[in-house]
């Protein structure tokens, strides 16, 4: 059987192929999904840890049904998802003996999830895992390594706008805009469809794990092609938005910001979503205090001003018209817009949208489903042709500023497999030199980059406009950066190695080295590190 999960930083959606209907379908766990009628069934990610050391945990619905979310207990975590991979500051708390990682509890959260899987029927033998667009390599090869232990045949990763745009069934059209705004980040993606393609039996998406078989074999189907052409995305989303909703009635009442008055203000926001109103009163039993949150929707509009949240969504919009533009796509040429993620229901954020295109041109019925179920069109004949989102670049002395800086020497928007590999030349800097290092690194964006850090028990981001090239280098460690052991020892004047860096299909950086003065092939076609 094929499941679909799309792991949200506050909700969890599981989407399985049902092929009797031959239609994707959105399932419903017992225990760990919220029994609702307006939306389909969600799984919260939320988790409460038992006993650490015996990876006793609760997950989803169970936390809340228990009032184990309210507690502002240092057991409980919500939007850990932010937190794997990222720097952190502040602490993480150590529980009974255990020093618990935001990665530990996102591996506790899928594995108790897979875990109510595997014995439906028919078992599990392909699962589709979705992933934020901007997300560093750090995030994807915890996911890897996650994946590495299932009891699951086939296991692939799909980007989440691009599973969106399967998901809406627009496969007729040419040129879609995904607008994915959940509860930890805004993603934009603007996805071309190519008609007709088939023939082609290279695997589908982005293989973490896989068997004997090839799904691309099994396939029946005429194989459909997604190019991703231009992507944009950074940490904003609805939990921050509960934290402003938060702190603004901490400002205007005296409210006490805790784990229970950020509940309430999540339910305030979503009221808003379907009313110009919204009020929740909640009855203290034990301290006899109640607490009363009014909102209307001219108010959070203005929360979201102080807080720039138009114009973070602007610059965004503008990078990613700015990518389409340089591949001579104009607005008028993005024939849809599809909205996914709880964050997009909010009438702001629509009348937003509306300021770049004809409302005909917007679609939002599906914004929980759509990526689960679209990441199921990898099953079903579907190859996904994609670039590399961040550049990579090698560290070098800058001597005029006597410091380290990045030189980029594969640019984002890299289509992979390279058909060239990318050629440098390196020399000693000293004289009976040993060997030569090369510290290659993912570069992030110029204009900043997001700090995850503790709020007393919040998780927060902000933003940090430094102008600085964040860089989470990929090889800094002992043996992995020394690329050439020099013999006889290299003197300084001319180059010495030719090295050559090449990605590949499965988005694996690779380098070979050739010493120029012996002709000797010192590394060949080495792995570096899976790429993003």
């Amino acid at each position: 059987m094929a499941i679909a999960i799309d792991f949200g930083t506050s909700n969890t959606v599981i989407a399985r192929w049902n092929p009797v209907t031959q239609q994707a379908e959105t399932l419903s766990l017992p225990g760990l999904s919220i029994q609702q009628s307006l939306n389909p069934p969600l799984i919260p990610s939320l988790v409460y840890v038992e006993d650490a050391a015996q990876g006793k945990v609760l997950v989803g619905q169970q936390v809340r049904d228990r009032g184990l979310d309210l507690k502002g207990e240092a057991r409980f975590f919500r939007s850990f998802k932010r937190g794997i991979g990222a720097e952190i500051q502040g602490f993480l708390p150590e529980l009974d003996g255990q020093i618990v990682t935001f990665e530990q509890v996102g591996q506790w959260f899928l594995s108790q999830v897979i875990e109510q899987l595997a014995p439906l029927e028919g078992g599990l033998d392909s699962l589709v895992l979705t992933v934020p667009v901007d997300s560093f390599e750090a995030y994807r090869h915890w996911l890897g390594k996650v994946c590495q232990s299932l009891p699951v045949e086939q296991v692939r990763m799909l980007d989440e706008p691009t599973a969106a745009a399967l998901g809406y069934g627009l496969a007729d059209q040419e040129n879609l805009l995904v607008i994915d705004f959940g509860g930890g980040t805004l993603d934009l993606s603007l996805v071309g469809l190519d008609k007709g393609a088939q023939g082609n039996t290279k695997p589908l998406g982005f293989l973490l794990k896989f068997g004997n078989k090839s799904l691309a074999e099994n396939s029946k189907q005429k194989v459909k092609t997604a190019r991703v052409l231009a992507k944009a995305g950074q940490n904003l989303g609805g939990t921050d938005i509960d934290n402003w909703i938060v702190d603004y009635f901490a400002k205007t009442q005296e409210l006490a910001v805790s784990p229970l008055t950020t509940r309430l203000a999540e339910k305030v926001k979503i009221q808003l979503s379907t009313q110009n109103q919204a009020s929740e009163v909640y009855f203290d039993d034990e301290t006899f205090e109640s607490y009363e949150l009014n909102l209307d929707r001219d108010n959070l509009e203005n929360i979201l001003k102080e807080h720039a949240f138009f114009e973070r969504l602007d610059e965004s919009m503008t990078n990613l018209l700015q990518q389409a533009r340089r591949q001579g796509i104009e607005l008028a040429d993005i024939n849809a817009v599809l909205l996914v993620g709880g964050t997009v229901q909010l009438p702001a954020v629509q009348t937003w949208i509306k300021q770049y295109f004809e409302p005909e041109k917007i679609r939002c019925e599906r914004p929980f489903e759509a990526i689960a179920q679209g990441a199921l069109q990898l099953s079903q004949g579907l190859e996904i042709k994609d670039f590399l989102y961040h550049s990579y670049g090698i560290r070098y002395w800058d001597r005029r500023n006597q410091r380290h800086s990045w030189h980029p020497v594969i640019k984002s928007g890299q289509a992979y497999p390279m058909n060239q590999p990318v050629e440098l030349f390196l020399g000693a800097s000293m004289e009976n030199q040993p060997s030569i290092e090369l510290i290659i690194g993912e570069l992030g964006a110029d204009t900043g980059n997001t700090e995850v850090y503790f709020d007393g028990d919040r998780l927060i981001t902000r933003r940090l406009d430094s102008g600085e090239t964040t860089v989470k280098p990929l090889n800094d460690s002992a043996g992995a950066r020394t690329i050439a052991q020099l013999t006889p020892p290299g003197y300084p004047g001319s180059d010495r190695v030719r090295i050559l860096l090449q990605v590949d299909d499965q988005r694996f950086l690779r380098i070979s080295v050739e010493d120029l003065l012996t002709n000797n092939i010192l590394l060949e076609n080495q792995l570096v590190a899976q790429l993003s």
